[in-house]
Order: structure tokens, then C-alpha cells, then sequence
């Protein structure tokens, strides 16, 4: 890396770190209801929400009517959405008359926001009104992003009550983190995006002549959609000439703000943060990602702080970023060294195909690694454009349940289940029963971590090998071998594991990805959350067990160790295998010269 890139990259952790006490710290006093500075603006807020829903702070629940209140909520907030898709072009708000979704992608869709995976198989631009943007996916990005951080919460309860079945409100705990944390720093960084030329209105698009027009080959088609050929078979194309072009508009300010911040990632445009009018500079490129690990980060030390031993929550901080630095340090490797057959034409150096200038190779690689590591799935650089070896970076950062960081909330839970494992077997290795947070670790933990570490890891090996079977889903790859492997793979991991990118070269709008990406998208967001409440409330009901001689200390930097080598056995020997025939045959192709 050149100088400019290591002052960005050190710069960049430097106040991420600064940033994660005071913003864990605000957030625990958030969610243990204590006063902080936004109290005397927004506690009337809060109570006036209280009383117009029929909430009462002060009732507990047990753990199912925790998870029941949160199926239930999201199933509501589901048909919304769908609604919202199927009639827009009946609603406020659509100067460019948008037609409605059909019903299979409207499915997929509405399933995508609800459980923050934001997986988009259509361009915003074209297919969504201004109405829905703001009402339907804005919204449902502050809600999806307060339940994983709810849950979080949830869990964190579990391990610091003792004999009792109660971890908190679900309502209680959605109302505060989307009205105390999610809104107001979504306001900031709005606003800041809007200096930075990002575009914030409800005009029409803006048609406007081109400096100089340009011309394109266009092939025929007939009334059936098909390519007209003549007599020969030689398709029949025609020359368009283009002298104007029509450039979108849309109040994506405060969309891509919430976006950022709740790890949801679906962009306005179908470039993403590669468009200019949601990333338009490095220094809002610098801030988004800053904003997309914020939050995850911040959950670190309030687990901590919550817990009763602050350094629990900077080892686990400390896991994440060696993970990060580790994918990081990989991709820009991979990416500087370039392409050895590109080379061959003449064109040597940094494999900079799919990359905007305006970041350079460290700002890609940052953004790239930041997203994938957290469910967040918006995207600066085009996946499907990295080498072999720098596209399987960020699928590898999906697969292993993105908990590098990970989704607002989802991803620490994720990682406190890997933390679990990792003492119930060090545990069977000394003869003890495990301890985490002086509370014994037994079957009905281990169970409900297992279900948290694997579900989304088995979902998408057995829908992508359903998909290399399927006729339709092979049809939908635009490359054949091995690179259509991995975009099939990246495809389901992405909506598996509720991050939303795409490697970009498989056509998902089909009925086989809509229909069983719905299903993923499910298993990946509610089979592993009902899983941590189960777990939060078994947790609740156990008594404390103070630390002895025999107590494997997990705020020391050899359990830290022990964390990451179960992490990454874990996730080698579940995944190597597709990985191997994935991106590793397709890196050694093209070492082979083809």
C-alpha cells in the first residue's frame, strides 16, 4: 500500500476504536434504562409510544414470549411491506409510475428487509417509488436492525440474572434502540452525507442532453422476447444513437444513512455505494464504512459493561478486528498482486477492474471486507470483478455467520455461541463442567449455540447443491465452472447468513432463487434468534457460579487465541470443500494460463 492508503487504513481503526467506549457505554445505559443525554428530548417521546401501544416498561417475559412477540411483530411488519410492493403503483410518491412487483419477488423482497439480509434482485431506480423507499425499506431498516440488537440485549440479560425466567421487553427494548441509538445517529449521518453530495429530494427524473452523443448495438427482438435472426441464423441487430440521458433522483440521503448504521445494505441505486450519489467522495466513503462497523463494535463494550467485566468485551472486540486485519491484509494481497493473464496482454499491476478510482484498491478492500464481515451486504466494488483468490475473502467473511463484527446485534450473539463452544470444549479437555460468565454451560446451551453456529451454513451447502441440479438455477449462471459455482455459493451464503451483496454475475430473478432464497433468508434471521432467547432464558434461570481455581479465565488473551482457531475450524470444515472447488480451482485455472 502507498502511504495515503496506510494513513486511511490506520486512521480508520484508530477512531473506530475511539469511538466504540463512549458509543457502548450510551448504549447500555440505553437499554438499562438509565438517564443520558437524549432523555429530557426523548423519554416523553418514549412514554407517549408506551401509552398509545398499551406497553407497560416494567412486564417482564420469559423467553418464548420474547421470541413470540418479536415472530409476530416481524410478521406484521412482513405483510406491510409486501402490501406496499404490490400496490406502489396505486400509492403517493411515484413520479416515474413505477409498476408493482410481482407476487414472487414481492415474497422475496419483503423477506429480504424483514430479516436485514436487504438481498435486491431488481434496480431501485427503476423498480421502487419514492413511497416505498421511505415507508416500506427505510423503516424496515431501523426495525430489523432494532430486533437483532434486541435479541442481543436479550442474551446479554441471560448471563448477568440469576434464578429467574424473565429477560426483559421485546417492545421496551425495540422502542429504545431504534428512538435513542438508530435515529438520532441516522439524522447525523445524513446530514453529513448531504454535505458531501449526496442527494436528498422527490423530483423526477432529470433528462439532459449529452455533451456528445453516443451509439450502441441493439439486438431485435420479437413480439415473444426472443432475438430475431435472419435466414442465416445471424442475429439482427440495429444502431441506437443516444443523445440525452435520464438521471435518477430520490430522497436517498436518510436511506442511505440507516442503511450504513443498521448493517442492512440495500442501496437506492442498483450500484450501491459504488453510485455517486450515495458514496460521491473518499471522505463519505471513509464514514460509510466507519458507520457500517460502528454500531457492532459499540455492542462489544456494552456486553462488557453489562456483564459486570468490561474486558470480556475488548477480548471479543480484539477477535473481530484480528479477523477484519487478517481478511483485509488478504484481499488487498490478492487484488495488488492482479491477474497473470491480464498481465500477458500487457496491462500489469493492481487488478483494479470493478473498482471506482475515487477509493482506490485499500478504500475498495476496506468497504469490501467491513461489509461481508458484518451482514451489512452494500457494496463499493463489484464482487464478481476480484480475483479468485480476493472473492473468496468477503464469501469467506459471510460464510463463517459474519462475526467479524457481524449484523447489529446478530453479529455478537454469533460470536458468543462460538465463545460457548469454545469453553464447553476446553472444557472436556480438562475434565470440568464448562463455565462462561459464571454460569455452567450444559445441553441445552450447547444445543442452542449449535443451532446458532450451523443453521445458516447447512442451508446454503444443501440449496446450493439443489441449485447445481436445478435446470433453471443453471440457466440463471452467466458463467459456467467453477466461477458460477461460487457466485451460486456467494448467492445463498449472502442470503443465508442476512447480508444482502451478490457476487453480481447470477441472474436472481427467477422463481428458483426467489422462492428458495425466501427460504434461506428465513431459516439464516429466525432459527438461530429463536435459538439465542432460548438460550438467554436458560441462562436466566441458572445461579451464579463464582470463578475457582478450575475456571478457564475468558478475558485473557489465550482464550482470545482459542476463540479465533475455533472460528476458523469450525468454518473450515464446513465450508473448505465448496471453497475448494469453488475459488481455489478457479485461482489455480488461472495460474494454469486459461
Amino acid at each position: 500500500m502507498n502511504s495515503f492508503e496506510w494513513l486511511q487504513t490506520i486512521i480508520l481503526f484508530a477512531v473506530l476504536l475511539m469511538l466504540t467506549k463512549p458509543v457502548g457505554l450510551f448504549m447500555a445505559h440505553v437499554y438499562q434504562g438509565e438517564r443520558t443525554f437524549l432523555s429530557p428530548i426523548l423519554n416523553p417521546i418514549e412514554m407517549v409510544i408506551y401509552r398509545i401501544c398499551g406497553v407497560d416498561q416494567k412486564d417482564e417475559m420469559g423467553w418464548k414470549r420474547y421470541a413470540w412477540s418479536m415472530a409476530l411483530f416481524n410478521l406484521v411488519l412482513f405483510i406491510a411491506l409486501f402490501a406496499v410492493l404490490m400496490l406502489q403503483n396505486f400509492l403517493p410518491l411515484n413520479p416515474q409510475k413505477v409498476p408493482p412487483f410481482t407476487w414472487q419477488q414481492a415474497l422475496n423482497t419483503a423477506i429480504s428487509f424483514v430479516t436485514n439480509t436487504n438481498w435486491q434482485n431488481y434496480s431501485g431506480e427503476q423498480a421502487v417509488s419514492y413511497f416505498t423507499q421511505m415507508a416500506g425499506l427505510a423503516v424496515h431498516n431501523f426495525v430489523s436492525a432494532a430486533t437483532g440488537m434486541a435479541i442481543m440485549i436479550a442474551l446479554i440479560r441471560g448471563f448477568t440474572r440469576r434464578k429467574t425466567s424473565s429477560i426483559g421487553n421485546f417492545w421496551v427494548d425495540m422502542t429504545r434502540g431504534t428512538l435513542y441509538i438508530l435515529l438520532p445517529l441516522s439524522i447525523i449521518a445524513a446530514i453529513f452525507l448531504v454535505s458531501q453530495g449526496v442527494i436528498q429530494n422527490f423530483s423526477e427524473y432529470k433528462v439532459v442532453q449529452l455533451v456528445q452523443s453516443t451509439t450502441y448495438v441493439k439486438p431485435t427482438r420479437d413480439e415473444k422476447g426472443s432475438p430475431r435472426k435472419d435466414s442465416a441464423g445471424t442475429p439482427i441487430n440495429e444502431i441506437v444513437s443516444v443523445k440525452e440521458v435520464s438521471i435518477p433522483m430520490g430522497p436517498v440521503a436518510s436511506q442511505e444513512a440507516i442503511k450504513e448504521l443498521g448493517t442492512n445494505g440495500g442501496g437506492f441505486f442498483n450500484a450501491n455505494s459504488a453510485h455517486p450519489f450515495e458514496n460521491p467522495t473518499p471522505l463519505s466513503n471513509f464514514v460509510e464504512i466507519l458507520m457500517i462497523l460502528l454500531i457492532p463494535a459499540g455492542l462489544t463494550y456494552t456486553f462488557g459493561l453489562m456483564v459486570g467485566n468490561t474486558r470480556q468485551g475488548w477480548g471479543v472486540l480484539a477477535a473481530m478486528l484480528f479477523l477484519l486485519l487478517l481478511a483485509f491484509g488478504s484481499l488487498q494481497w490478492a487484488e495488488r498482486g492482479g491477474n497473470p493473464l491480464v498481465t500477458k496482454l500487457g496491462v500489469s499491476g493492481v487488478n483494479m477492474e470493478g473498482k471506482d478510482v475515487r477509493f482506490g484498491l485499500a478504500g475498495s478492500s476496506l468497504f469490501a471486507v467491513a461489509t461481508t464481515g458484518t451482514s451489512c451486504g452494500a457494496v463499493n466494488t463489484m464482487h464478481d470483478s476480484l480475483t479468485p483468490i480476493g472473492g473468496m475473502i468477503p464469501l469467506a467473511l459471510i460464510l463463517t455467520g459474519e462475526v467479524v463484527f457481524g449484523g447489529v446485534g446478530s453479529g455478537l450473539y454469533t460470536m458468543l455461541a462460538f465463545a460457548i463452544i469454545a469453553v464447553f470444549v476446553s472444557g472436556l479437555m480438562i475434565g470440568r463442567t464448562p463455565e462462561y460468565l459464571g454460569k455452567k454451560i450444559e445441553v441445552q446451551e450447547m444445543w442452542m449455540s449449535i443451532l446458532v453456529i450451523l443453521t445458516a451454513g447447512a442451508t446454503v451447502l444443501i440449496l446450493s447443491g439443489i441449485a447445481m441440479v436445478t435446470p433453471t438455477a443453471v440457466a440463471s449462471m452467466s458463467n459456467p465452472g467453477a466461477h458460477g459455482l461460487t457466485e451460486v455459493l456467494y448467492a445463498f451464503a449472502s442470503m443465508a447468513n442476512n447480508n444482502g451483496s451478490a457476487f453480481a454475475g447470477l441472474n436472481a430473478n427467477v422463481n428458483f432463487y426467489n422462492l428458495l432464497g425466501s427460504i434461506a433468508m428465513l431459516l439464516g434471521r429466525y432459527v438461530p434468534a429463536v435459538a439465542v432467547l432460548a438460550m438467554a432464558g436458560s441462562l436466566a434461570e441458572k445461579k451464579y457460579v463464582p470463578p475457582s481455581l478450575g475456571t478457564l479465565p475468558t478475558d485473557r488473551a489465550p482464550f482470545v487465541i482459542w476463540l479465533l482457531l475455533v472460528i476458523i475450524i469450525v468454518g473450515a470444515l464446513t465450508f473448505f470443500p465448496a471453497l475448494a472447488l469453488g475459488p481455489l480451482v478457479e485461482h489455480l485455472t488461472m495460474l494454469g494460463g486459461n
